[in-house]
């Protein structure tokens, strides 16, 4: 009897912990669609892009035709929780991950192990909110406040951005590694963010002159919290029909990552991508866009520029107009954005002296339409075309590494259609 009351007492503690643990929901998105994307090959022959012998003025196509996860909205899958500390303060987190169901990767089932969108955790309450971990720089939900498909992939801003190399997209571009934010409280209508994003990059200027570090010493600095270092403000104000969005960010001192002094423990580093060629200097963004939604029609617009400060000079501006007009259980998206490469003179050594330097438009249309079978499951259908001068990026609405269809030069066009489930 004794041994039943002691057991039923331990069972009444456990099952009092366990309504005080943090209340956690799974989520998640299955997004694929069939895409055929073609345009010519680009002119090759043109001045500056030099071919192999024999190559130039072949006429030909890129062209892609397959299945592609996350067209509409990014698949994923997450788990977000939070647990009440008492006086309206709260602990939080998110944990989200990418999946590309059309060829089973995602999550880690990756050479680079776990592919996460977002990886965070905090506190909040009437203060706002101030979070740890990888997650959206204010870019992120500005570019996807105003943009008529939401920030969908083949979206014109959301990929012209993306493949300039912008971190104001509502693409990984705008995840950042190794951060601190915080997020106010909504006052009538307006929200900030603050966000900063620590290098934990290997200085060079710690490498001793031979290139070598005396086994069990350290110079005095190692891991340096400026270099590749990233931070950002972003301004938001919501009221009724009316959405306006600032923001600004700058990625510090973007040097190329050196090979790790530190390979393991606390100080290992978490890479930083940067550009092979970046010379210690400022990127800085700047993004204005706003909406208006007037029932028969949504209209939004943006504008950013990209001032890089390094000798590759990868300043350009996007800008662009949209409109969603609902039609039933479903609505029609419209979009325009063009983008304008402005390298100016690029020296050597960080580009051939005769190379025609990216000074030129990428434009792009896309037209979309949305079909609510459910809350939870959308049909979707797109049609976008690109064309690229033969001096600006080699644009498409499908990442190039995957579809092979942007060339500089070429105009594109894009179909698409899928489904997208949300859970």
């Amino acid at each position: 009897m004794q041994k039943k009351l002691i057991a039923l007492a331990v069972a009444s503690l456990a099952s009092g912990a366990a309504f005080a643990q943090t209340n956690v929901t799974m989520y998640g998105i299955a997004d694929a669609g069939y895409v055929y994307s073609t345009g010519d090959a680009g002119k090759a022959s043109a001045p500056g892009f030099p071919v192999a012998p024999g190559a130039a003025n072949i006429p030909g196509n890129n062209t892609f035709s397959g299945v592609v996860s996350g067209l509409l909205s990014g698949s994923r899958l997450g788990f977000r929780g939070e647990e009440a500390l008492g006086n309206g303060l709260k602990a939080i987190f998110t944990l989200e991950y990418s999946l590309n169901i059309d060829d089973n990767s995602g999550v880690g089932n990756t050479t680079s192990g776990l592919q996460a969108r977002q990886q965070f955790v905090g506190l909040s309450g009437g203060f706002g909110a101030i979070t740890l971990g990888r997650q959206y720089a204010p870019g992120y939900q500005a570019t996807a406040n105003n943009d008529p498909a939401a920030g969908a992939v083949f979206e014109p801003q959301s990929y012209l951005s993306a493949q300039a190399g912008n971190t104001i997209t509502p693409n990984s571009g705008a995840r950042w590694n190794n951060s601190i934010a915080y997020t106010t409280p909504n006052w009538g209508g307006f929200t900030g963010k603050l966000i900063y994003a620590f290098g934990e990059t290997n200085n060079q200027d710690a490498i001793t002159p031979s290139g070598a570090v005396p086994a069990g010493t350290y110079n005095d600095k190692v891991v340096s919290w400026e270099d590749n270092g990233r931070y950002g403000i972003g301004a938001n104000y919501a009221n009724g029909p009316f959405n306006i969005d600032f923001v600004w960010q700058t990625r510090q001192n973007v040097i190329a990552n050196p090979a790790p002094l530190i390979t393991s423990g606390l100080l290992a580093p978490t890479a930083i991508p940067a550009p092979a060629n970046a010379a210690g200097k400022d990127i800085n963004e700047a993004y204005l866009g706003g909406s208006f939604d007037f029932k028969v029609v949504k209209i939004m617009a943006s504008y950013q520029q990209q001032n890089d400060k390094n000798p590759i000079n990868n300043d350009n501006t996007v800008w662009q107009v949209g409109g969603i007009v609902p039609v039933g259980n479903g609505n029609i998206h419209l979009g325009y954005a063009s983008l304008e490469m402005d390298q100016g003179r690029v020296k050597a050594p960080y580009a051939p002296v005769n190379a025609k330097k990216l000074n030129g438009n990428s434009d792009a249309w896309m037209i979309a339409y949305t079909h609510s079978l459910s809350k939870r499951t959308t049909l979707y259908t797109g049609y976008v075309w690109t064309e690229n001068d033969n001096n600006s990026f080699a644009a498409g609405p499908i990442s190039n590494a995957t579809s092979l269809t942007g060339a500089k030069g070429q105009d594109n066009q894009t179909f698409l259609a899928g489904v997208r489930h949300t859970f």
